[in-house]
C-alpha cells in the first residue's frame, strides 16, 4: 500500500517521547498518477491490518474518529485480517500482559 511511494506526512502532535503523531497518506493504486488521497492508516484498518489506536482519538477529529471506529467495526464483522483469530489482542494489551509476567517472574 505504501511501499516505494512518495508519501505525505500530517502531523497533529508530538506524543511523551518526542515523536510525531501522523497520518500517512498516498497515491491510491487505483490512481497512481493522482494525488495523495489515501489514509494509509484507515485503509490498515479497513483490512483488518491495524487496530484504531484510541488513546489518541481526541487527536482526530470527530469524523476521523467515525471512520477509524466503523472501519474497526467493519473489519471485525467481516472477520478479516487480525479479526480472523478468535480472540485478538491488542499490542498494547499484550506489551501490559508481557511486562506484568515478566515483573512476576523476577526475583
Amino acid at each position: 500500500m505504501t511501499f516505494q511511494k512518495e508519501a505525505e506526512l500530517r502531523s497533529t502532535k508530538t506524543d511523551r517521547y518526542k515523536q510525531q503523531v501522523c497520518t500517512v497518506w498516498v497515491t491510491p493504486a487505483s490512481a497512481p498518477t493522482g494525488p495523495r488521497t489515501l489514509d494509509a492508516g484507515l485503509a490498515m484498518v479497513t483490512q483488518g491490518m491495524a487496530w484504531w489506536y484510541r488513546a489518541n482519538a481526541r487527536e482526530q477529529s470527530p469524523q476521523e474518529r467515525g471512520q477509524y471506529e466503523f472501519a474497526e467495526q467493519e473489519a471485525s464483522a467481516r472477520k478479516v485480517g487480525l479479526w480472523r483469530d478468535s480472540q485478538p489482542v491488542a499490542p498494547w494489551d499484550w506489551r501490559k500482559a508481557s511486562r506484568e509476567l515478566r515483573q512476576s517472574l523476577s526475583p
